[in-house]
């Protein structure tokens, strides 16, 4: 069976011409947007698929074939990749790199199948078919490098704001063979977390004391400076006070709070001599007689050691002020991750998982299954800040075809009922409160009850972004790799979406097209 997407030939020749491995002057381009055709491999749009194979794999390899197979779309793509992989360089200068079809097409499997690094790179190297939709020839054994560490250095190129783009035509591909899914959408936030520990003072003390110690003892090794030559000491030291404070805050009686106050005491006074004595270093490193062994690794070290020196010291003042000053931090003054810094603290009030580390997520969902539009939720924004604002710019963008759109009750507000009115025609926002939530009901027109019947089904699809996109917790580091991660996932889920409507359309008995939920009973 084959996902072909419909082009003239015409088309093919305009598309490929851009596979040719020399520029205008004949110079080998070390950067191709698209593989060179070769006698070992099928044309990309003439591989076959397995449709009798219900791994998610084979939706994702089907809506690939069917991006790269639409001309138009296929340099749309490998544009967007291709300004941020090289972004000011050149793709004539450097060693051969990955192309940047292969970059598309290992970004949508990696989530799109929940894959580490390590798993991607193994499918990259065995899976046949997925060789193929990547066009590398069954001689290429040898000459293509798929190394883990080579994949993540060219996916964290891609910006967070090109996954966006990159969905949004995925989207569009979408609609063309479904027009009319925009006309209802639902949405809802879910939290995914941060790849982080559960937080305490004590433990985020530990952290940034290590690796201040670290830091400061590598930095100084590299400069000549002495001072830090019992590093391995102090960070044993540092770990038998924070042991010593985790048994203390286990006991509940007087003696223990007491023994827990005196852990503080200690491990905040050891804290600030350590700090005070990386500032110290750092400001000998930074002198203008030591500026001629500053060289670009020990400048970079000098700003990562000040980076760290910030966040343990901004713990400990927090430490300082609840453990000791019995007084009540705000969640917005606190840090819950020295490694993860942007980590926000969101109590949901739901089981089994009350509180949860990572940030909010907004989806907004099609008829039929495509995410139409996601974003990270900012800290401190409420779901019923958002409605508005995401629905008027999701209404301009959709040319005004959304007809209905319906939210749950953490949405609500009367202003966002109004509001919502004059953005959609049939607004769909469940009020809070039971009484007012059973007159909604009643008072409702047809097309509101069916809104709000079908609301639920959001819950299935942030339930296979959980599960099946990794979008349970994020994996990747820092704030942009946590948008890019997100972005990932949404993609994995918007080319399984695809996949499966091409391939319901072709062959609309295949396994591969089949959703994996659980038929009902009887």
């Amino acid at each position: 069976m084959k996902i072909v997407g419909q082009t003239s030939t015409k088309e093919k020749n305009r598309g490929h011409s851009t596979r040719k491995g020399t520029d205008l002057h004949g110079e080998i381009a070390m950067r191709l947007a698209c593989p060179e055709q070769r006698l070992d491999c099928l044309p990309i749009s003439e591989v076959t698929l397995n449709v009798a194979c219900r791994d998610e794999i084979i939706p994702i390899l089907g809506a690939l074939q069917h991006l790269y197979g639409d001309a138009q779309l296929r340099r749309e793509l490998l544009g967007l990749v291709g300004k941020d992989v090289n972004k000011s360089t050149s793709h004539n200068l450097g060693r051969r790199g990955m192309n940047y079809w292969e970059i598309a097409v290992l970004a949508g499997v990696r989530l799109g199948c929940n894959l580490d690094y390590d798993k991607l790179q193994d499918l990259a190297e065995n899976h046949r078919r997925l060789r193929q939709i990547m066009g590398i020839g069954d001689w290429q054994t040898e000459e293509v490098d798929f190394d883990w560490r080579r994949i993540e250095d060219n996916l964290l190129k891609l910006r967070p704001e090109t996954l966006k783009k990159v969905n949004d035509l995925i989207v569009r591909a979408g609609h063309a063979l479904e027009p009319q899914a925009i006309e209802a959408v639902r949405g809802d936030t879910f939290v995914v977390e941060t790849n982080i520990h559960y937080p305490t003072e004590s433990s985020l003390i530990g952290d940034g004391l290590r690796k201040v110690v670290t830091l400061a003892a590598r930095l100084a090794g590299e400069q000549g400076l002495p001072g830090w030559r019992q590093h391995e000491h102090l960070l044993a030291k540092v770990k038998k006070l924070v042991r010593h404070i985790g048994r203390a805050s286990r006991a509940k009686n007087q003696a223990g709070k007491a023994r827990l106050e005196a852990g503080y005491k200690e491990l905040l006074q050891v804290a600030d001599e350590l700090l005070q004595r990386a500032r110290q270093l750092a400001a000998t490193v930074q002198l203008p007689e030591n500026l001629s062994v500053l060289d670009l690794a020990g400048g970079v070290g000098v700003k990562e050691l000040l980076h760290y020196v910030d966040l343990t010291a901004k713990v400990c003042d927090t430490a300082w002020r609840r453990v000791l000053e019995g007084e009540v931090v705000p969640h917005e003054e606190k840090i819950f991750s020295i490694f993860e810094p942007h980590t926000e603290l969101i109590k949901r009030g739901k089981q089994p998982v009350a509180i949860q580390f990572g940030h909010n997520v907004l989806v907004i969902e099609d008829a039929v299954g495509f995410v139409v539009d996601y974003r990270v939720v900012a800290n401190g924004v409420l779901d019923q800040d958002l409605v508005v604002p995401v629905m008027k710019k999701l209404q301009q963008r959709f040319a005004g075809r959304i007809k209905s759109a319906s939210f749950d009750r953490a949405f609500h507000t009367p202003e966002n009922q109004k509001e919502l009115a004059e953005i959609v025609g049939t607004p769909c926002i469940a009020s809070k409160g039971q009484e007012k939530g059973r007159q909604q009901r009643e008072e409702g027109t047809v097309a509101f009850r069916q809104a709000r019947q079908h609301h639920p089904g959001v819950e299935s699809a942030i339930g296979a972004l959980q599960s099946g996109n990794g979008l349970k917790r994020c994996r990747d580091r820092s704030k942009a790799g946590y948008e890019r991660y997100v972005g990932l996932g949404i993609l994995g889920r918007n080319l399984q979406t695809l996949g499966k409507l091409l391939l319901a359309r072709s062959e609309p008995d295949c396994q591969a097209a089949k959703p994996k939920r659980k038929r009902k009973a009887g």
